[in-house]
């Protein structure tokens, strides 16, 4: 999408949350916010994304958005395809600032408000173009959580337009069939919410312990399965059907105050307030957000590497917008020169406590340029669903220099040898200073799977492996290519 720009009205947490969102995918991000802390808040937060989100991608994400801090709300709009509101949770603030946004901004632009309660009926009441107004109701940290709440009417032509632009963005839209107010995730909090404050107030349990109850149980499962499914799981063989008949009669015991509501007096705050600074006031709002973001990266990688859940939408927003960039090809080539098409970063995830990129990801940079090769050579899915693929059956790693942070990797790679089966190659990794970090020799076979055994290589593969070879013939030995470990250098 060319047209990425972004504007930011309201620059709090979730409206800060937003802008790195926007930002760490590319698109330039203007701030509205007449808070003078605006800028340093901002700034907070994108650094906590910056430490995250890339994280996730294990590949180079676009180039980082310009962040612009703008002196009026003219000025954030007037160019925009998106602008979020993020402003406080008063309507009639609200209501004047879509009237004011929509006198500057572009017709065809979402206006887009992340509120937590209203309706969009509400919100454009005082509206000229009322269908350009949606709610886009994200998660805090809105940088890392990917689920938005799209609430506006399912055949709204913004709505559509924007859950394409959040899937792109490596997040999760899902179009409430009906405006509700307070949407759909706030009201099953506000149902915890209510009854926690209770159990509180009866001296039942502290803050401390009803926290330790959701994440110790049924929060992990929640991460990974959400209320149904669980309970379809907690059903047995039998399954959801079960589950009800043997719990729902409990429904009509008395056990939850859902609909009484304590009343929040100076003593009951006082209490919650001075548990909660027992629990964790020991850390500052920033270490905790810290903390909380390793472990939803930590939680989101296991989800990815499952291809579940939230880690689903993560592993599809990789492949579908992160690696193609990756893997443009490079025009300069041509097949009498090392393949050359694979580019990395040295990403924060693959720094060691040394401070430079730990030696496994030497041999993944190695296997992700491999993977390239293979799939300009022919080995697609079909190739390998008939039973046949590549298997790597040696490698020989040299570690000759220090790849720190940042530092841009391209991977040439030289097929040595080759002929029906077998296959020898060099991978050589190099910053874009020249400076040669490693190098890898690998053997490959061809494999009939099925047979458990080699085999002659076929169809547009073989053609186009060995022809590869047959240029790389003319390209000199590399040096330690063939040296075994410890071997001194010239021998």
């Amino acid at each position: 999408m060319k047209d990425k720009q972004a504007a930011i009205i309201g620059g709090g947490v979730i409206g800060g949350g937003w802008a790195a969102r926007f930002a760490l995918n590319g698109w330039q991000v203007n701030l509205f916010d007449p808070d003078p802390e605006a800028a340093r808040k901002i700034a907070e937060v994108m650094m906590n994304a910056r430490a995250s989100l890339p994280q996730l991608a294990n590949a180079p994400l676009p180039e980082e958005g310009r962040l612009v801090i703008c002196n009026s709300l003219e000025e954030a709009v007037r160019q925009a395809l998106w602008i979020q509101e993020s402003i406080p949770e008063r309507l009639e603030i609200k209501q004047a600032a879509f009237a004011d946004i929509q006198i500057h901004c572009r017709d065809e632009a979402i206006i887009a408000s992340s509120t937590s309660g209203f309706k969009p009926s509400e919100l454009r009441e005082r509206a000229k173009q009322p269908d350009q107004i949606i709610v886009a109701h994200p998660y805090n940290p809105v940088y890392l959580l990917p689920a938005v709440e799209l609430v506006g009417g399912a055949d709204n032509k913004t709505v559509q337009k924007a859950e394409q632009i959040l899937n792109s963005l490596g997040m999760k839209p899902i179009i409430l069939r009906r405006e509700i107010d307070a949407h759909v995730g706030d009201r099953l909090l506000e149902a915890l919410w209510r009854e926690a404050l209770w159990l509180v107030k009866d001296d039942i349990a502290t803050t401390a312990e009803i926290d330790e109850i959701i994440s110790y149980s049924f929060g992990l499962r929640w991460a990974q399965m959400g209320l149904f499914e669980t309970y379809r799981v907690a059903g047995g063989e039998a399954g959801m059907r079960h589950f009800m008949a043997q719990f729902g009669p409990a429904l009509s015991w008395p056990w939850t105050k859902l609909m009484d509501v304590p009343e929040l007096d100076n003593a009951l705050i006082e209490k919650i307030a001075s548990q909660s600074d027992a629990q964790s006031g020991h850390y500052t709002i920033r270490e905790l957000e810290a903390i909380r973001d390793k472990n939803l990266v930590g939680f989101l990688k296991v989800l990815m590497g499952h291809k579940w859940g939230a880690g689903r939408v993560y592993d599809n927003w990789l492949k579908e917008e992160i690696l193609p960039e990756k893997t443009q090809a490079n025009k300069s080539w041509t097949p009498e020169t090392p393949f050359a098409r694979h580019h990395t970063d040295v990403l924060p995830a693959w720094i060691d406590y040394n401070g430079h990129m730990t030696d496994f990801r030497y041999l993944q940079v190695m296997s992700d340029a491999a993977d390239c090769l293979l799939t300009y050579l022919g080995l697609s899915q079909d190739y390998v669903e008939a039973g046949f693929s590549i298997y790597t059956v040696e490698t020989h790693i040299r570690h000759l220099a220090e790849a720190k942070l940042g530092e841009k990797i391209t991977v040439a790679t030289q097929i040595l040898s080759a002929d029906e089966k077998k296959i020898r190659l060099w991978h050589s990794l190099k910053t874009e200073a020249g400076t040669e970090v490693a190098t890898g020799e690998q053997m490959w076979l061809h494999v009939d799977m099925k047979a458990g055994r080699a085999a002659p290589m076929r169809g547009l593969l073989r053609e186009r492996m060995l022809a590869l070879f047959e240029a790389h013939q003319s390209l000199n030995m590399p040096e330690g290519a063939g040296r075994h470990i410890g071997q001194k250098s010239g021998k």
